[in-house]
């Protein structure tokens, strides 16, 4: 077996083509075995391991500098720099990262990177960088077709071309980004496959790059040809290899989309290891949202690239037709393009994930915000409980968002609340809205939930007591609960507030409780500092009302086990109790 035996690419410098193809078989099985048992990014791990090889073959890492983008594709990379026990045994799958990771190996992995199209911006950096201070190494950045779609990878480009000098742009065309592409880029990549590179019409000549074409990309003689004429090139040069997403995993092969990505499974039939049948909130949104929209013709749902993350695969993609759009992996014109949509009239509804929102900040400002345009942004997988790698926290929404004023940020504690809301924030045609969707277990109501929410930033009390009142947002309204019957056992009769909005603060109700509430606490599925609980701390600040804040301190978290995370921070629901007990 080769792989054990790898411990940098200079091991495999001097193997021929066969022994390369066979260190090629081993890392795909390493790969499977990691995502079949740990899960992970499947689908473009498995299609670049032959120019990975190629790749190091004919380069000098750590030497020559390698930057992957957003980093789907650098589990061969792990394995080939001295990693390669993190996909062959189980008990050290922990200790590897899914993502390109220098706290890993400061010497390979030259950036932490899990968000998309940021590659070549980054390698301009670096191509900038030797030639100021004279160095002579090749720079590389790998970037998919999917990430071409992102403004970003636009920039470096450019920025590329007019430095002009050594890099190396690799662009692995597998003719998918999750799901399928969209935009009329990859007409020119489509074009460019079909004439074996030779068409006039080519993006990145355009762009002022050379270039070359690699039709055969998972034939490591062909790549190590094409990696040697570019080698120390003297110019920014593209080396557009076609490769095929999943490649040598059937399941992965056939189903490109869902093995983009994938949870545990077995490797013999692809079939999961453990199945959930309970419900899933993403889920049952999408349900709501598809059939919301046969009866509102204006109606229009927008993914920047994550169609999946609220349920519209590819057969509910087609039949929404033109009220669905994918704007590619681009978060900045998915919401520049909501908001002009609600300028024209229509009801644009842009679905995705907390940690993509943190790219396109500027967009809810300028392009939404200030321009007051009703459009409507569901904030995904907002928790302490979800995504966990480094570059994928999704819990720093409430101070990012909750703070651009002219932006109104909703947190329901329940599926029907969550209905109620995106239901009057699509038909209301006044304010901009985001929705902070509840994330893990489907909670329920128990009651009729409110469906008009145009008296702003008003509270609802859900259980009036005295003495201690518990504010509880969005995910953590059932730790309220919870926290409140525990008081009840030790005398306290609480209040339950169901505070709805992040974005505000109702003034009437925090001062009509300071009547007969001495202590105030805030519990909320986010980070502490700029956080809800903030807000609430100001407006007694002045006052003889405590408050104590509970949520999480601010720093970056990787893969964190969350119930170290609940207990290092006080959340845990007897040691909140614990502390408000302390300060009565």
């Amino acid at each position: 077996m080769y792989l054990e035996k790898i411990k940098s690419p200079k091991d495999i410098k001097g193997l021929n083509i066969k022994e390369l193809n066979d260190v090629a078989g081993e890392i795909r099985q390493g790969i499977l075995n990691r995502v079949s048992n740990h899960g992970g990014h499947v689908g473009p791990n498995l299609g670049f391991v032959e120019a990975t090889i190629a790749l190091h073959y004919v380069f000098n890492a750590p030497e020559d500098k390698i930057v992957f983008d957003v980093s789907h594709q650098s589990y061969p990379h792990k394995m080939l720099t001295g990693r390669a026990d993190g996909f062959l045994h189980v008990e050290d799958m922990n200790a590897i990262s899914g993502y390109s990771s220098p706290r890993e190996n400061a010497e390979y992995d030259n950036f932490e990177i899990g968000h998309t199209s940021t590659s070549i911006a980054l390698a301009t950096g670096l191509q900038k960088g030797r030639d100021i201070l004279g160095g002579k190494e090749n720079v590389i950045a790998v970037i998919g077709d999917g990430s071409l779609s992102g403004g970003e990878a636009f920039e470096g480009f450019d920025t590329a071309a007019e430095i002009g000098t050594n890099i190396i742009i690799v662009v692995n065309d597998n003719e998918m980004s999750i799901a399928e592409n969209h935009g009329g880029l990859y007409r020119n990549l489509q074009l460019l496959r079909e004439t074996k590179g030779k068409a006039e019409c080519n993006f990145f000549r355009a762009m002022g790059f050379d270039y070359r074409y690699v039709e055969q990309g998972n034939d490591i003689a062909a790549l190590i040809a094409a990696f040697r004429e570019v080698k120390d090139i003297d110019h920014p040069v593209v080396v557009h290899i076609h490769t095929e997403k999943g490649h040598g995993y059937e399941p992965a092969v056939e189903n490109k989309e869902a093995w983009h990505w994938h949870m545990p499974f077995y490797i013999a039939d692809g079939s999961l290891r453990n199945t959930d049948d309970g419900e899933n909130i993403d889920s049952l949104l999408g349900d709501w949202l598809f059939e919301k929209m046969k009866k509102d013709p204006k109606l229009v749902l927008i993914t920047a690239g994550t169609p999946s993350s609220f349920g519209f695969n590819k057969a509910r993609r087609e039949a929404a037709g033109r009220q669905f759009i994918d704007a590619g992996i681009a978060e900045e014109e998915a919401v520049a393009l909501a908001s002009g949509a609600a300028k024209r009239g229509a009801h644009p509804v842009f679905s995705d994930y907390a940690t993509f929102f943190q790219r396109t900040y500027d967009q809810l400002a300028q392009d939404l915000a200030v321009n007051g345009n009703p459009a409507v942004f569901n904030i995904l997988g907002a928790t302490i409980y979800g995504m966990n790698d480094f570059t994928h926290i999704c819990f720093f929404d409430i101070p990012m968002i909750s703070h651009i004023p002219n932006l109104h940020y909703l947190a329901p504690t329940t599926y029907e609340e969550l209905i109620a809301m995106e239901n009057w924030a699509i038909n209301q045609e006044k304010y901009s809205v985001a929705i902070r969707v509840p994330a893990g277990k489907v909670c329920h109501a128990t009651e009729p939930v409110d469906t008009d929410y145009s008296d702003i930033n008003r509270f609802r009390v859900a259980h009036r007591g005295s003495d201690v009142a518990i504010i509880a947002v969005g995910n953590f309204f059932q730790k309220g609960e919870r926290v409140r019957e525990l008081l009840t056992g030790k005398g306290i009769d609480a209040t339950l507030v169901n505070p709805r909005w992040l974005s505000g603060i109702d003034e009437d109700l925090l001062a009509d409780l300071k009547k007969n509430h001495r202590l105030v606490i805030t519990l909320e599925d986010g980070s502490l500092d700029g956080g809800f609980g903030e807000r609430v701390s100001r407006f007694y600040g002045p006052t003889e009302v405590r408050v104590l804040n509970f949520g999480v301190k601010k720093s970056l978290y990787d893969r964190y086990d969350v119930n170290e995370l609940l207990r290092e921070n006080h959340l845990e629901d007897g040691q909140i109790v614990a502390d408000i007990m302390s300060l009565l």
